[in-house]
């Protein structure tokens, strides 16, 4: 009897004459790429890197691009450490024992204490610290010890380089919006800009899909000036002055072209 009651004890937690099993486990967040909705970067692992199971992200010339939470929670540390290590980081508390580090920064976006979703910027990919050139080291830790990490439920490649697509912040869709030039109708280019050759128009008041946004030339229109021009089809650009899509700028979560 007393063997029995003492592997009772082990396996669960005697409260008021019950037995309560120990809880379990939370499920990890879903963590997505740490950068802006359809952009791709090549991710490097390798097992002499500190910690090991962190990543490496460049693409080319990504100095000054944004870096984003990959996954909503609260700021739970914005330091500089200076010439070493680091340097300029951030960290993200997700709950559940779950956090992220985002190393090497160039400049912070976000303060300790704030709360961010996904997609949120939290600073510029640099080279501070120790770090040798313009790149972001990132790492999913679980109750503060580095762990292998995921993208979507998926698990990343160990040990090598692997080119990851960003999903995060993206809509699920499209964007839609509508024409408007007060009568005349709207000349689509082949390109974002009106050195492009034109390829057809679209009339007044047509409601359009944006598939993606980039940046061109710049054209003043019934909603301002703007160099913002939006992808209606492949090869066809019209200037985003001329359209309505309910947001001043880029629409979140439309993928940049």
């Amino acid at each position: 009897m007393r063997k029995r009651w003492m592997s009772l004890l082990v396996t669960g937690l005697l409260v008021g004459g019950a037995l309560v099993p120990a809880s379990p486990a939370l499920a990890a967040p879903t963590f997505k790429v740490p950068f802006p909705c359809g952009q791709s970067w090549s991710g490097q692992t390798r097992s002499d890197h500190s910690p090991a199971n962190a990543v490496d992200f460049n693409r080319t010339d990504d100095l000054g691009d944004p870096v984003v939470a990959s996954a909503p929670g609260t700021v739970d540390r914005v330091t500089d450490l200076g010439g070493t290590s680091y340097g300029k980081y951030v960290r993200i508390n997700h709950g559940g024992g779950y956090s992220t580090y985002y190393a090497h920064l160039n400049g912070f976006n976000v303060s300790v204490g704030q709360t961010v979703g996904y997609g949120k910027v939290l600073g510029w990919v640099g080279s501070t610290g120790g770090s040798t050139g313009p790149h972001l080291h990132y790492e999913q830790r679980l109750n503060g010890n580095d762990i292998q990490v995921r993208f979507n439920g998926t698990l990343g490649l160990y040990w090598g380089t692997k080119s990851y697509t960003s999903d995060n912040g993206c809509s699920s869709g499209a964007g839609n919006a509508t024409v408007d030039t007060s009568g005349t109708p709207l000349t689509v280019r082949s390109g974002p800009g009106t050195g492009y050759a034109s390829v057809g128009t679209v009339a007044d008041g047509t409601r359009v899909t944006i598939a993606c946004q980039t940046s061109g030339t710049t054209v003043t229109g019934t909603y301002g000036t703007s160099s913002i021009w939006d992808r209606i089809g492949s090869g066809r650009f019209i200037s985003d002055a001329y359209v309505y899509t309910g947001y001043d700028g880029y629409i979140p979560g439309i993928p940049r072209c």
